[in-house]
């Protein structure tokens, strides 16, 4: 029995995927391992968001091959870059990000190179995720992306957005909640077009979800601000399933930066936004997405970005230095910015969203919130680890595995809370 090990990088689409070559895998008599030394196979399911994920990557995949392994690429950088990687002598086999899914037969077969054209692909790949290991499943509802933003490179990874039909997707969540679990986090490349190609959007799934399925609770990932409507407001506040964690895509905070990126909506609209979903909302969690130092980024624009930051309502902010990607429309602008001075800004940024969080932890003191038991114990405590619906992990000394149970928030220490 040949021994794998399989690592995924980036956004939770990738996540999901990887976990379901993991299944494939076993399912044909391959034993899954988390030891390089017991490894026969080494297996990278790559993100291209930056340059710094490719040379992570890449620097895996070489110290896998020094060991004597079989190495396979697969994932956004194997999509993207293609036959031009088979010339690096660490890397034995490369998959497209729909051929990852075949990896059985390739690995039986002499093939070392499978990556089907994405670009013209119009039909959504369904596939299932039987893993049964957590409390809280992923259900891919979307691939692809249809938008140009000036930085990006993932749509030539991934292709145009396409769309999983509702009937399939609360068939799978109605299978899930038939196997015990109690929450499911929708992801995608960009599920805020899920629909579009077949004239619905979005919120009309979420009503289908909300009647008929039986899953108690529900999660989003992440939002473009122009998807996020008064409609799909006024409907999730109503919602019995929906958690309240929104996941904002806004990339900058300055209007000049955002419309190089191609953003195409305005910081006051968001900032607006942000309100009416505080106010609509018992203590949502408000994450977000910001790109440090984007090309031609002046002082006094990414002073702007700071302070409209501060004064938000933002719970917390995943920010990375802004990384050039070939082939896209930002890599021919001219103004690029120092390495160091993107890392400082983004460094900057880090300590806003840590401040942020810690406030938003103490906002949430002495409430009574309903968690979902996970099924390990917190490694450092040795306390159960319980989510609530709006994202904040609790420890606690009671509990039981996959069960909702209702808690109150009673102190804070070290950025974690404990009830």
């Amino acid at each position: 029995m040949k021994k794998f090990i399989l690592k995924s990088m980036g956004c939770k689409s990738n996540q999901f995927e990887g976990q379901i070559i993991i299944e494939k895998l076993v399912e044909a008599g391959y034993e899954s391992t988390m030891r390089l030394e017991e490894a026969e196979i080494y297996i990278l399911n790559s993100c291209s968001v930056t340059h710094k994920s490719d040379n992570e990557a890449m620097y895996h995949l070489r110290h896998a091959k020094k060991l004597g392994l079989k190495t396979i690429l697969t994932g956004c950088i194997a999509q993207i870059e293609k036959e031009k990687l088979l010339q690096e002598p660490f890397i034995d086999i490369i998959l497209g990000n729909e051929d990852k899914f075949d990896i059985v037969e390739i690995l039986q077969s002499e093939k070392d190179f499978v990556v089907r054209d994405l670009m013209n692909k119009k039909e959504f790949y369904k596939i299932s995720l039987n893993d049964t290991s957590k409390t809280r499943i992923s259900l891919k509802i979307q691939d692809g992306c249809d938008n140009r933003c000036a930085y990006c490179i993932i749509p030539y990874g991934r292709g145009k957005s396409r769309s999983a039909d509702s009937d399939y997707i609360i068939n799978e969540i109605n299978r899930y909640s038939n196997q015990g679990y109690k929450e499911v986090v929708f992801t995608g490349i960009h599920i805020g077009l899920w629909g579009k190609d077949f004239n619905q959007e979005l919120l009309d799934l979420l009503r289908e979800v909300e009647l008929k399925t039986t899953i108690p609770r529900y999660r989003l990932g992440s939002l473009n601000p122009l998807e996020i409507t008064n409609d799909m407001l006024d409907f999730l506040q109503n919602s019995e399933k929906f958690c309240p964690h929104f996941h904002l895509s806004l990339q900058s905070a300055c209007n000049s930066t955002l419309k190089r990126m191609n953003r195409h909506y305005s910081v006051e609209y968001y900032l607006d936004q942000i309100e009416d979903i505080v106010s609509r909302f018992d203590k949502p969690f408000l994450g977000s997405d910001i790109i440090a130092g984007f090309v031609g980024e002046t002082d006094e624009e990414f002073e702007t970005t700071l302070e409209n930051l501060k004064k938000s309502r933002l719970s917390q902010i995943h920010t990375f230095p802004y990384s050039i990607r070939k082939g896209t429309i930002a890599e021919k602008l001219s103004g690029h910015l120092p390495d160091k001075v993107k890392e400082e800004r983004a460094n900057l940024i880090k300590q806003i969203s840590l401040d942020k969080y810690e406030e938003f932890l103490k906002s949430n003191l002495d409430s009574e919130q309903e968690i979902l038991i996970e099924k390990r114990l917190d490694k450092k405590t040795g306390l159960y680890k319980g989510m609530t619906r709006n994202y904040i992990n609790v420890l606690t000394s009671d509990g039981e595995f996959n069960t909702l149970k209702k808690v109150c928030l009673k102190r804070i220490e070290n950025n974690k809370i404990y009830a």
